[in-house]
């Protein structure tokens, strides 16, 4: 076992660590790949009467292909917090993948809906009325911390769909702490992914959302669950 002391041993454990979260993305990235192939076509096309024809199929995969891969990451995340990895990246991310494939689908379908109107709504107001836009955009910020607390409710909790979706809103709108934490975190790194340094997109972007997502819901889990013990 290699020494994990002194300067040599924190160069160690760093270097792990990108190992683990580069790894990770990788695989996240591999399968998302016709999603992120659709949305690079969408950032390019010049016809706007073209966009139905992208939107279309981007709907459709989302459920079938973002869902499980980014529950799958989740889970891995999951480890990486609670320190339990056993089996290689690669080996146990597939498992995720298959074991939370259905769970992750359907609940995919919803929030493609629940994405898809909020989306519609934003546009249709963009030039109509400011103030429903703005109040739209707030509910997109909402809806984004609520994605990210489902995943980690989903890859955590053994419940079924209907129980995941109230526990992880509840989680969202009980702790204003984590909300913001989220947020904060999240937003700083794909704004550096998206308009600084996109490359990390595919390289480490997701890994760290995930990781972080996971660790503040898990330190509100350990908390509530030593108060609910004493």
């Amino acid at each position: 076992m290699a020494d994990r002391t002194g300067f040599m041993g924190g160069f160690y454990v760093i270097s792990e660590w990108i190992m683990r979260f580069s790894l990770g993305n990788l695989l996240w990235a591999l399968f998302n790949l016709p999603v992120g192939l659709l949305l690079l076509s969408l950032l390019y096309i010049e016809n706007s009467e073209l966009l139905i024809y992208l939107i279309a199929p981007l709907v459709v995969l989302v459920p079938f292909i973002f869902f499980p891969a980014t529950t799958a990451l989740f889970a891995k995340a999951r480890e990486w917090v609670r320190k339990e990895e056993m089996e290689t990246t690669e080996r146990s991310f597939i498992r995720y993948y298959k074991e939370n494939y259905l769970k992750s689908m359907l609940a995919g379908m919803v929030f493609v809906l629940l994405w898809g109107v909020l989306v519609a709504d934003v546009y249709y107001f963009s030039d109509r009325n400011v103030f429903l836009m703005n109040a739209f955009l707030v509910m997109g910020i909402l809806l984004f911390v609520y994605t990210l607390n489902f995943f980690s409710v989903v890859v955590h909790y053994d419940m079924k769909l209907r129980a995941l979706f109230k526990q992880a809103f509840l989680i969202t709108i009980g702790s204003p702490l984590l909300f913001l934490a989220l947020v904060i975190s999240s937003g700083m790194i794909l704004y550096i992914s998206l308009y600084i340094f996109p490359l990390l997109i595919p390289i480490v972007t997701g890994s760290l959302i995930s990781f972080l997502a996971f660790s503040a819901f898990y330190r509100l889990h350990l908390k509530v669950s030593s108060q609910i013990e004493s």
